[in-house]
């Protein structure tokens, strides 16, 4: 199994070169906010291990919400982000994009600050690269080379199924078979591939398992102190849900326009979102602890094709900012941007809330996992307006869905199973 990683490469925007890099990023798109995937600048395509990447530019007008309630506005500077995912080592990702596309990618950072013409590309990025808080990925081990490789099995066999033929009529073995030999004349031809799986990394592997025992096992360890505690804690989320300012206005019907421009080219789209942690010690020692919690559920429990109840999700990222000021949230998803939001506030409203409620003006909730996100209206307004429009976004497999590639991979698996019962092989055909 070959693991998936991140890189979320953040620098500043040098003063005065935003338009220019804004325009750079829009000649990399074939539609609004769509990768061209052989642009010349950054040829996305070329990157067999690369499932996702997206430029953004990291401004965040909601950090004005601080002056409604009278408290100062932060001054940040606005940010460029390059974030992917891909199989293996995010370095070595790095790596090869700066061995093949790096002028491109000098030419996009040059609008960043501290970028000077004899630095190391590479030593530069990795100096650049934040932290993910919290990762999620659908299904760990699953790679492009073999999304696109089921998908290819999926047409040939597909083409091949007699249409409109009852089952009643259909030999499903007799079926089956002649479809196996098809796949087996292609394989030997060259024309199909079923790459198996790579060796897991002994190093991954020794890491995820002491990731695996070592929070609960402290967390065992600390339970007399955390029983302890636990009531003063409460207290104190209490009051602090009781006076946090919420705020959640109506977004403006011109940056709503913006982001639904970028939306919907494909069966997937994407997701950034950026907003300040609510002032004071207490949420941002909460939210990293929660974080924390959340990265080891998305590696060992959701991990396996679905978070929590939503199973439309990609790839996910929590990433701070700015000393823990700011947390950037991202995502990769199918389906439409309204259907993203009624998912969350359906299933998971209460997950959204153990995170997103120590943001600055959520919707008040109650013991830290009740209201907020249920309350829809000021949930949806909230989100519309902390998002901000990725410019450029990248995806490897156009057209294919999650549940397109979990159908592909039971169509690899009936494939490579020896033997299948009637019922299992017209199972099996019903799937093509």
């Amino acid at each position: 199994m070959t693991p998936q990683s991140h890189f979320v490469v953040v620098a500043a925007i040098a003063p005065g070169r935003e338009a220019g890099l804004r325009k750079l990023l829009a000649a990399m798109t074939l539609a609004p906010g769509v990768a061209d995937p052989v642009n010349p600048v950054l040829p996305f395509g070329a990157f067999e291990r690369l499932h996702f990447a997206r430029f953004a530019v990291l401004g965040d007008a909601t950090m004005a919400d601080f002056e409604v309630f009278g408290l100062p506005r932060p001054k940040l500077p606005t940010y460029l982000l390059f974030m992917g995912d891909c199989d293996g080592s995010a370095e070595a990702q790095l790596a090869e994009l700066v061995q093949r596309a790096g002028e491109g990618l000098r030419r996009i950072f040059s609008h960043c600050r501290g970028l000077d013409l004899r630095d190391d590309l590479l030593e530069w990025l990795i100096e650049h690269d934040r932290p993910v808080a919290a990762p999620y990925v659908n299904r760990i081990g699953r790679t492009v080379q073999q999304i696109r490789e089921e998908s290819a099995l999926q047409r040939a066999l597909s083409a091949r199924v007699p249409r409109g033929v009852r089952d009643a009529a259909i030999d499903p073995q007799l079926l089956r078979r002649d479809l196996l030999n098809f796949v087996r004349t292609r394989q030997a031809a060259g024309e199909l591939l079923l790459t198996p799986p790579a060796p897991t990394p002994l190093g991954w592997w020794m890491g995820n398992a002491l990731h695996a025992v070592g929070l609960p096992m402290l967390a065992l360890l600390l339970s007399p102190l955390l029983l302890v505690a636990l009531p003063f804690v409460l207290a104190l989320l209490r009051r602090h849900e009781r006076a946090d300012p919420e705020y959640c206005p109506r977004p403006r019907a011109a940056a709503v326009s913006e982001m639904q421009e970028l939306e919907d080219h494909d069966l997937s789209n994407s997701f950034t979102a950026l907003g300040a942690v609510k002032p004071g010690w207490f949420r941002i020692g909460l939210v990293q602890v929660l974080l924390l919690a959340i990265a080891w559920a998305c590696r060992h429990v959701f991990g396996r094709g679905h978070l929590g109840r939503v199973r439309t999700i990609h790839f996910a990222h929590w990433v701070f900012l700015d000393n823990k000021l700011r947390v950037l949230f991202a995502s990769n998803y199918d389906g439409s941007h309204e259907a993203y939001m009624d998912d969350f506030v359906n299933k998971v409203a209460w997950g959204l809330n153990l995170v997103f409620s120590n943001g600055f003006g959520w919707p008040r909730t109650a013991w830290l996992i009740k209201e907020g996100a249920r309350r829809e209206l000021p949930f949806k307004y909230y989100q519309r307006g902390h998002q901000l429009p990725t410019q450029v976004w990248y995806k490897a497999y156009p057209g294919l869905t999650l549940s397109d590639m979990e159908r592909n991979r039971c169509i690899r698996e009936g494939f490579e199973r020896v033997g299948m019962s009637d019922a299992e092989a017209l199972t099996w055909l019903r799937l093509l």
